[in-house]
């Protein structure tokens, strides 16, 4: 691995600290909590933008770093050693100079806190214009020689859309919130998602629904054949702790399903 990069060496020093609150990811079809996503908040609990809104363009290297350290160091302190649970971070990838030289740190508090590769997941989103998609490519390449999951952030809401899925194909796509909220009683959203969920499943590509807020929601998302949900349905971010889920409508479709919910 190079001992260091561009981004190791300059950029502004972050005057500032946070910390992170964690949402569950729960898998349907396993009927178990999959994994959790670090999401960022201020000291106190406060809202990501807080946070965000003090990065400056000189600070996004640092910060990046910084999210990956926090994050592995909060979770390996929540998780239970006996589950077999994924951490979710969001990353930036025009924040990554050189893939290997900037997964230092990750590694060296994954191996300090005895936290598994494998169980670590970088997200990056759509809503980040991608300046290099050949940077991109060598991001996802060392990320997956690594042993990490890669996943695709806010599909269907940013710049690319299909076009990513084209050029990439990552371990998962999130579905944005945008196309989830109301597919109840939206067919054009259902016939989308439909559509999206196939050819995900054709590339090999698992499909995760973000946003779940209601009953009806998750039974539509179901049906089309997603596993993995996330949302308020399930459970609120809880701050620098593991959230009590909402199981009951899980229970309910499950019980449909024949399938056991622990």
């Amino acid at each position: 691995m190079s001992s260091g990069c561009d981004g190791c060496r300059s950029g502004e020093p972050l005057d500032f600290d946070f910390s992170m609150a964690f949402q569950p990811i729960y898998d349907i079809k396993e009927s178990r909590v999959w994994g959790y996503e670090a999401l960022i908040r201020g000291l106190q609990g406060e809202g990501a933008y807080s946070i965000l809104s003090q990065v400056g363009p000189d600070q996004k290297y640092r910060f990046d770093q910084r999210c990956r350290v926090k994050a592995i160091e909060l979770a390996s302190r929540l998780f239970p050693r006996e589950q077999s649970l994924r951490l979710s971070i969001n990353f930036l990838p025009n924040a990554v100079y050189e893939p290997a030289a900037c997964l230092r740190a990750t590694l060296l508090a994954a191996r300090k806190h005895d936290f598994p590769l494998g169980a670590l997941m970088f997200e990056f989103t759509e809503n980040e214009e991608i300046l290099d998609t050949g940077h991109l490519q060598r991001i996802l390449s060392e990320y997956r020689r690594q042993g990490f999951v890669t996943a695709l952030d806010d599909f269907g809401a940013g710049f690319a859309g299909l076009g990513l899925l084209v050029d990439f194909q990552p371990d998962l796509i999130k579905l944005d919130m945008k196309l989830v909220r109301g597919i109840d009683t939206s067919y054009p959203r259902q016939v989308v998602v439909a559509s999206i969920t196939s050819a995900a499943r054709a590339l090999g590509i698992e499909v995760l629904a973000e946003g779940v807020e209601t009953e009806a929601e998750f039974t539509i998302l179901q049906v089309a054949g997603i596993r993995l949900f996330q949302g308020y349905y399930f459970a609120r971010p809880a701050f620098e702790a593991l959230p009590q889920l909402n199981l009951r409508g899980a229970r309910d479709m499950a019980a449909e399903l024949g399938v056991q919910v622990c």
